[in-house]
């Protein structure tokens, strides 16, 4: 018995949401950062032309997203290629949520 793929993308699509907004808008940002728009960035509270510059947003997009990839890739298709496919949608689904969506947050706010 298969399952439609439209199907499976409005489960995964949920599966995000319920993530983004019972764990990573409640708990990241409410409880565990805290941040807050007033307060400056280092770029911006230590400007020096130098190291501490403000960066354009796509740069920071281009940054970010060039750094999200990190071990999927790789691990993925090679789990699918010993277990089939819905272990490695699982682990890319909960991968994601609790560990790169988690690190990549963190680290952008600390930086």
């Amino acid at each position: 018995m298969s399952m439609p793929i439209l199907l499976l993308v409005a489960v995964i699509l949920a599966i995000y949401a319920v993530a983004y907004l019972f764990y990573g808008r409640n708990i990241l940002q409410e409880k565990v950062v805290r941040a807050s728009p007033e307060r400056e960035t280092p770029a911006i509270a230590k400007f020096d032309g130098i190291d501490y510059v403000p960066a354009h947003r796509f740069v920071l997009f281009g940054h970010h997203f060039a750094s999200i990839a990190g071990a999927g890739p790789i691990v993925g298709p090679a789990i699918a290629m010993a277990y089939g496919w819905l272990l490695p949608l699982v682990w890319v689904l909960f991968g994601n949520v609790f560990m790169g969506a988690v690190h990549d947050y963190l680290s952008l706010m600390a930086s």
